[in-house]
């Protein structure tokens, strides 16, 4: 169960593959000078081998417990959290004016994949607060940021999403939470809220939950919808935690992993109602809301990334010490450990590549991030966040549908030992397989790249993605080399594949057909991130053999990049086209069945 921070992985991508020193130019990035990024990385990959990676597995046999209203996390959490607000680590990427460090999201991705990969369960409590952070810094209003913003951002208080209730699942158009205006300006909150993520805790001294509820004259339906700050405790006029407000956590989900990040019931009103504070305008919530969501979706694709990471470490290792069977290459000889026989070592290709390919796509969705919100010129700032609208619902879905898979073959690999609770393998399973499920399923966000980022625009800005990863298509013909050559082939066919699939998706939906889309959503997603999945190993391909040229390199970390980025384009984006007739021809079987033919 051990982990080891990949920071020379991380720092490959950042400065060779995703262009941080790009980044550090823009205005209000200047503070990611590459000595201190190295410094960043290093100090956070300590803090994740060292702090966080031991708690893991604690965390999953003891879980979160509610005693008496109150929830007690596990043996070390508390302490651990202590020493990661102190450190500073939750303020990374907001601004100064509020205790933030104002680095790029690009570099506080990276640092948050070592956060998810040490501890999931661990993680998730920053990730929530981050999200939360930075929908008040868009949202809130100028008092609302002086009470909250500093508090949060230091991580003395932690935030919550407030959306699910026990009719409504993911269609928030179904919330009946109420809010009712008080005299005084605020609204008192009544209803009930499901699947929380640290709700209640024992970590800090205050939690804010940013809560979705109707008022009583609103519209129907999902325009009808404000968002409210809901603190447990009321803060007084220094800032300090004052009166308890009427809300509670009713229960504890008994979960299938996760087990030590508390997901609660929470109770709002069982009194006269909890008080909450209007964030922004009535009726407008769930726009406000979709800031917090978004940057949850990314969060998310990292945690499938992360998990990923430590599936493939973990196998890695086991493979390295399980001795058994004979070595192909001598029959006759001892008996060697696993990782001689080639279906093991396919095996932990396939989860390096995939992973490797993830991280970088996750990473350059964080660069895009960050130049749409500090570039100078408006036209590349609307560009920008086009392509951070495309690569969000491709980063969480397609991202955590890696993690799944990886963390299942890294069971494969342990054997028998991998079904096994005390290897660790099966924990990483159990922990990977809510990523595809919260933050919107995976099956949303397809339909989210079908509909929303396709055809609202008429593929206009995947379209434009296309174009960019053409570019490398050309830059690879320039280099030289077998390696460089095979990736070229197989990323220009999965561009041609992922060409046809953008125009299917803008004619279906042209001609009316929304059911035959989304019949084909899921494979569109997935031919999407296994074509931009290879884009990105194949721009560490080239920076790895322009490396290789260069005297005094590190010869066997950069040929393992390029291997690395030739089996993908092999194994995996080979794949890819064969995806293309999938899309299109689902409407002709998913719908065809009757319900009672099921």
């Amino acid at each position: 169960m051990t982990y080891t921070a990949p920071v020379d992985d991380l720092r490959f991508v950042l400065n060779e593959v995703v262009g941080l020193d790009a980044i550090a130019a823009l205005p209000h990035c200047d503070s990611a000078a590459p000595d201190l990024v190295d410094a960043i990385l290093e100090e956070a990959g300590k803090f994740a081998s060292g702090v966080l990676a031991p708690l893991n597995r604690v965390g999953d046999k003891e879980g979160a417990k509610l005693e008496n209203g109150v929830v007690r996390t596990a043996t070390g959490w508390k302490e651990a959290y202590g020493q990661f607000t102190e450190a500073g680590w939750n303020s990374l990427p907001f601004e100064p004016e509020y205790g933030g460090q104002g680095l790029p999201w690009t570099v506080a991705f990276a640092v948050n994949e070592m956060w998810q990969a040490a501890n999931l369960s661990f993680g998730l409590c920053p990730l929530l607060t981050q999200g939360a952070v930075d929908l008040l810094t868009e949202h809130a209003s100028d008092e609302q940021k002086a009470v909250y913003l500093s508090k949060m951002i230091s991580g003395e208080w932690t935030g919550t999403m407030n959306l699910t209730e026990p009719q409504a699942g993911s269609d928030l158009a179904a919330v009946r939470t109420k809010a009712v205006r008080a005299d005084d300006g605020s609204y008192r909150i009544t209803g009930q809220k499901i699947f929380i993520t640290y709700g209640e805790h024992d970590l800090t001294e205050n939690i804010v939950h940013l809560v979705l509820a109707r008022l009583p004259d609103a519209p129907a339906g999902i325009k009808g919808i404000s968002l409210f700050i809901v603190p447990k405790f009321l803060p007084k006029p220094d800032g300090t935690p004052g009166q308890r407000n009427d809300l509670r956590c009713a229960s504890l989900e008994h979960k299938l992993g996760i087990m030590a990040s508390p997901t609660a019931v929470m109770a709002y009103g069982d009194d006269e109602g909890a008080i909450g504070y209007l964030v922004g305008e009535e009726n407008r919530g769930i726009e406000y809301m979709f800031t917090m969501m978004n940057n949850a979706r990314l969060g998310v694709g990292i945690q499938g990334v992360a998990i990923a990471e430590r599936a493939y470490q973990q196998a890695r290792d086991y493979a390295r010490s399980r001795v058994q069977s004979k070595d192909l290459a001598d029959p006759k000889g001892a008996g060697v450990a696993i990782i001689k026989h080639p279906d093991v070592r396919r095996m932990l290709l396939d989860m390096r590549a995939k992973t490797e390919a993830a991280r970088a796509l996750a990473l350059y969705a964080g660069t895009q991030l960050d130049i749409s919100r500090h570039h100078e010129d408006p036209a590349v700032r609307a560009a920008a966040t086009a392509r951070v609208d495309v690569l969000t619902p491709i980063v969480k879905a397609w991202s955590t549908d890696i993690g799944c898979e990886v963390a299942s073959t890294g069971v494969q690999i342990h054997g028998g030992m991998g079904f096994i609770e005390e290897t660790g393998a099966a924990q990483h399973y159990r922990d990977a397989r809510i990523t595809p499920i919260y933050e919107g399923t995976n099956g949303i966000h397809g339909n989210d790249l079908t509909f929303r980022k396709t055809g609202r625009d008429k593929g206009a800005a995947a379209r434009a993605f296309v174009a960019d990863m053409r570019a490398t298509v050309e830059e690879l013909g320039a280099a030289p080399g077998d390696d460089l050559a095979v990736i070229r082939a197989e990323l220009s066919a999965g561009l041609d594949a992922l060409d046809k699939a953008i125009d299917w998706m803008v004619a279906t939906q042209a001609e009316g057909d929304l059911q035959g889309a989304a019949a084909g959503a899921v494979a569109y997603l997935k031919l999407w991130g296994s074509v931009a999945g290879g884009w990105m190993l194949a721009r560490s391909a080239m920076k790895a053999m322009e490396g290789l040229r260069q005297p005094g390199a590190n010869a066997s970390f950069l040929e393992t990049k390029l291997i690395v980025a030739r089996f993908y384009a092999e194994q995996v984006l080979a794949t890819a086209p064969a995806l293309l007739p999938t899309i299109a021809s689902a409407r002709n079987t998913v719908m065809a069945l009757s319900e009672e033919q099921f």
